[in-house]
């Protein structure tokens, strides 16, 4: 007898990496990531598939990175990619043979074998499309695709109504395009929602005014579902020091919060909620977390599996364990890969247990079935862990022999038991401290104060200049607007990973867009656009050519504005 249903959902996301015209960003992240996590998932669908297995994963692909991997120029150059580290497996093998140690010849052949399956998978399996790989194993019912925020905007700081719908719209626009049909559920970017209520920007002005709820924008798109942290559905306070310095967002989380939830025995991250209009809302389960997100005490730490900090440069290919040090990178072991994955099997069993000890342990409180909703970033499988595409492979056989489990998507649980109870969240995000810390502080402030004022330009422009003659520069001034609304930024300004690169990059997208906007009003009044601006546009959509069918008028007005109360809306 089952104990309850078991939601694994994935979320897949790069911000704008691809390289074009003369200056690259950050291809490697992009060519990493399809690598060594989304052609390895596609492999372990394909083996389940062949063991008559329907794993029934949640997998969401962000429009962002969609519109990357169907670019030919990624297409070429991972191609590239993939030769380059089988040149370099050769090279290694060559020298260890040579001058030794010998141990490492043997993990050199694994790497020229691994990218070697890698691009033979990616020409001749998938055609070159590893969306379309994703799209097959949808169509046999194995997965369920959602989609996300088109560039991974954070909704909740987002300046303007319009431009949360225009990231809504886009993701679901371009979800028919790739995938067929209606996506049914969306991965909030940072699992970030904000409900109804007068807002004022963190950064000062005018205002407040009467700002829309998250789950308006997905039920006038036709999104059925999406998800939060389970703290969102506990009511639990947010943590963090940001009210001290920002007393604005301690404000609305005051705001947000004056609102009805469910009684006390009905709050837990094992149910899902319909919120007033309709939309559900499914919560991440704490436990499950801990065992598969942590380096410290889940599955990843474990002293066998690959070191990801530790490479033989120049290939830049991995030749050593965790080992019992972790700290010490001097101190590692050879990596020994059948000893490695000799310990997924264990990993996996544990992870079912846990899967059914918590169900069960609900079952009996609540006297009903709930759902455990395991969410984890893609790119943890198989990039910062590399064992962890087996580790999927191996949980989602097991649990398909499991009669106490039941491996469900989004939709499915909603086609089999429509949310009991109605709730209303508070703001928040699955970040550190569960607000908004992390994408506004100190740090990155900055980005918002010159993102709002773009936000206000473009809904403008959209309105206005979007049908005549500035509409080239209107478009491609939407693109890097919402290049720029990413949340990554912030997110690598905060956590010095990539701050240099996050802030130029940053830079670099609201100054196009200021100049963009310039050339626009300029071509809306009659002046004839020079060689120089046509360069320059020239230049822009050259090296930031995502969405190549914008619509111009997608910030234009809202399906269902929001009437201000008491203060015009910024």
């Amino acid at each position: 007898m089952a104990v309850g249903r078991f939601l694994l959902c994935l979320h897949s996301h790069m911000p704008y990496v691809l390289s074009h015209g003369k200056s690259p960003h950050g291809t490697d992240w992009l060519n990493e990531s399809a690598a060594e996590c989304y052609l390895p998932i596609l492999d372990a669908l394909d083996r389940l598939r062949n063991l008559g297995v329907k794993p029934r994963w949640t997998i969401n692909i962000s429009p962002i990175l969609a519109d990357q991997l169907d670019d030919p120029g990624f297409k070429a150059g991972f191609e590239d990619y993939c030769q380059e580290k089988i040149d370099w497996a050769l090279h290694d093998q060559k020298q260890f043979r040579t001058q030794g140690p010998l141990w490492m010849e043997g993990v050199a052949a694994m790497w020229q074998r691994f990218y070697t399956r890698g691009l033979v998978a990616f020409k001749h399996q998938w055609g070159r499309s590893i969306c379309e790989g994703f799209r097959f194993f949808q169509e046999e019912g194995m997965i369920e695709i959602i989609t996300c925020g088109a560039t991974h905007g954070y909704f909740p700081l987002l300046g303007t109504d319009e431009s949360v719908q225009a990231q809504v719209k886009l993701g679901v626009e371009t979800y028919k395009k790739r995938f067929g049909g209606q996506p049914r559920g969306i991965w909030l970017p940072e699992c970030a929602y904000r409900p109804m209520y007068d807002w004022q920007a963190p950064t000062g002005g005018e205002g407040p005014w009467p700002r829309k709820g998250v789950e308006q924008y997905l039920e006038e798109n036709g999104l059925e579902y999406f998800f939060v942290d389970s703290h969102m559905i506990r009511g639990g306070e947010p943590l963090g020091t940001y009210a001290a310095n920002f007393p604005q967002l301690a404000e609305m989380f005051a705001r947000s919060k004056k609102m009805f939830t469910p009684p006390e025995e009905f709050r837990s991250e094992y149910e899902h909620y319909a919120l007033p209009n309709g939309v559900t809302c499914f919560a991440r389960d704490p436990h499950t977390t801990v065992k598969v997100w942590s380096g410290d005490v889940g599955y990843p730490g474990d002293p066998n599996y690959l070191e990801f900090h530790k490479q033989l440069y120049p290939g830049r290919l991995r030749y050593w364990c965790i080992s019992e040090n972790k700290a010490d990178l001097g101190a590692k072991r050879p990596y020994d890969p059948w000893r490695a994955y000799e310990n997924i099997p264990a990993h996996a069993e544990d992870f079912v247990n846990l899967l059914k000890g918590t169900l069960a342990q609900y079952k009996g409180q609540a006297n009903r079935e709930g759902t455990l909703v395991a969410m984890y970033d893609t790119e943890l499988f198989g990039h910062w862990w590399w064992e962890g595409p087996e580790f999927l492979y191996e949980i989602g056989k097991r649990i398909d022999a499991e009669p106490e489990l039941r491996s469900v998507s989004g939709g499915d649980v909603l086609d089999e038991e429509p949310a009991r109870y109605m709730i209303h969240l508070p703001e928040g995000s699955w970040g550190e401290g569960g607000y908004h810390y992390i994408w506004i502080n100190d740090q990155n402030i900055w980005t918002w104060e010159k993102l709002y004022p773009a936000q206000k330009k473009m809904r403008w422009m959209s309105q206005e200049l979007a049908d005549g003659p500035a509409r080239r520069a209107v478009i491609q001034a939407g693109r890097e607007l919402l290049l720029a609304e990413a949340s990554d930024w912030q997110f690598l300004i905060s956590t010095f990973a990539a701050r240099d690169y996050a802030e130029v990059r940053y830079a670099d997208h609201i100054e196009r867009f200021e100049r963009l906007a310039e050339i626009a009003e300029r071509w809306h009044n009659g002046t004839p656009p020079t060689a120089e601006e046509n360069l320059f546009i020239e230049d822009c959509e050259e090296k930031d050519a995502a969405f190549p069918d914008l619509d111009p008028t997608l910030w234009a007005q809202l399906d269902r504005p929001i009437t201000p109360v008491g203060a015009s809306q910024g």
